[in-house]
């Protein structure tokens, strides 16, 4: 192929095309367990509610529910990935090899905050979120402000995945109480599990039979979501209640996945590295919003 600007113009849209392509049927996970907060600077500061709301019967005055500033700051990471092509490679026409890169770069930008996401969840034993408190832990306030209140917990260990723990996991959720001492009214929906979980999740939540034909009152209490990228962890299981506004963890969207190309024959890649050069490159980052309503077991 001689290369020429109309050449250069149309490879690029065939490259793009081919990104946009794998990008539109990329699958993403994330946002079955996560928020999307749209972000506008370097950083996001989070005041969490720490109860949800609920209406009141109003006599008197309203009663202000305001945000309580919880000194939680995401600050926002940049992301990228590039594919070059040689310029021997369009000289001699031998563009098929690029083709799968150019697929592999849409699925890699649509499927990028999976691993923001679901790193958080595995490592949230170890990292802290708005209450100073590791996000899976044992011993979170009630009340950041009156510690009087107690402490709940959501995280266990020596708990494998059997339907009698999936029922007190569920039970113990849905106990939770506000700095009111009202119940929080926390309804886990969605079982998270490692794909050597899988067969133990979906026994409990659509087996119509267990045991000697008794009758599986845990049939349909919550979906399923198997998550590969939590393999490393294969005993882990987790009780989440998605059904809010606000869900267990945050994926916070500075810039959406962008392509761009570096192809002007006068660019110094293509004079000093004879490449021609496309990418992607996009900003966010992920971050825990509210413990009470997600819960690790472990094995």
């Amino acid at each position: 192929m001689r290369i020429t600007t109309a050449a250069l113009q149309a490879l690029r849209v065939s490259f793009e095309a081919r990104y946009n392509q794998a990008y539109q049927a990329a699958t993403p996970l994330w946002n079955r367990v996560a928020t999307e907060v749209p972000s506008t600077t370097k950083e996001n500061t989070y005041g969490w509610l720490l109860k949800l709301l609920k209406m009141r019967e109003w006599l008197g005055e309203r009663v202000l529910q305001n945000l309580a500033e919880a000194s939680y700051t995401i600050q926002n990471r940049s992301f990228e990935a590039t594919v070059a092509v040689d310029r021997n490679d369009i000289q001699d026409d031998n563009l098929g090899i690029y083709n799968m890169q150019f697929d592999q770069l849409g699925q890699a930008a649509r499927m990028y905050p999976d691993d923001l996401v679901f790193d958080l969840m595995r490592n949230g034993e170890n990292n802290p979120c708005f209450d100073g408190q590791n996000f899976f832990d044992t011993d979170h306030p009630v009340s950041t402000v009156n510690p009087s209140l107690g402490v709940y917990a959501n995280y266990a260990t020596g708990r494998p995945l059997t339907a009698a723990n999936y029922e007190a996991t569920r039970a113990e959720m849905m106990a939770f109480r506000g700095d009111d001492g009202q119940p929080l009214e926390v309804m886990p929906n969605l079982l998270v599990v490692p794909p050597q979980l899988e067969g133990t999740a979906r026994r409990i939540l659509n087996a119509e039979l267990i045991n000697n034909g008794e009758t599986n009152i845990w049939r349909g209490s919550a979906d399923l979501l198997v998550v590969p990228k939590l393999a490393s962890q294969p005993t882990a299981w987790y009780l989440l209640d998605v059904s809010r506004p606000i869900r267990p963890f945050v994926f916070q969207n500075r810039q959406e996945p962008e392509f761009v190309a570096k192809d002007d024959p006068t660019d110094d890649n293509v004079f000093m590295r004879r490449q021609y050069v496309y990418g992607v490159d996009a900003r966010g980052n992920a971050g825990y919003a509210l413990p009470f309503l997600a819960y690790k077991a472990v094995g």
